[in-house]
């Protein structure tokens, strides 16, 4: 069985997932002005929605912004990233694959972890290749550390 080959994948501001979570966002917030419209009685809990809602506004933009300016590498054996955080021989889990934008989580055996949009558009030359790197490397559950002919 081969492995995946060497990659070296950018990582920037990836406007897809930011239209995805401002999307998300905006239902919320549609949803919390028909809740409001159809209960009207206390004010403090639409105080408290409007609470809500500003902190999900921060939640989205913190979100969008994640692993900016980072580089993922995958030496065929371990991923590593550099830029604003550091992290060498991590694992990674991906957690959602929209096909053109991938959210992944690289985390160090330590314990340090780092989440990333990853978007086609960064490098779609090397798309494909990171692709393969994510999917191959992801461990087998029953059979991890050990190589099947």
């Amino acid at each position: 069985m081969h492995s995946a080959p060497s990659v070296s994948f950018p990582v920037g501001r990836s406007r897809l997932a930011r239209r995805l979570l401002w999307g998300l966002w905006a239902l919320g917030a549609v949803a919390l002005a028909a809740w409001c419209i159809q209960f009207s009685g206390a004010p403090w809990r639409t105080a408290l929605m409007g609470v809500v809602l500003a902190l999900a506004a921060h939640a989205a933009w913190v979100a969008s912004r994640l692993g900016e300016g980072a580089r993922l590498h995958w030496d065929g054996a371990h991923w590593s990233c550099d830029g604003s955080v550091r992290l060498a021989d991590a694992g990674v889990t991906v957690h959602l694959d929209l096909q053109s934008l991938v959210l992944i989580r690289l985390c160090e055996p330590g314990g340090r972890a780092m989440w990333l949009w990853l978007e086609r558009s960064s490098d779609p030359a090397r798309w494909l290749d990171l692709r393969r790197a994510l999917y191959s490397a992801a461990p087998s559950g029953a059979g991890q550390g050990v190589v099947q002919p």
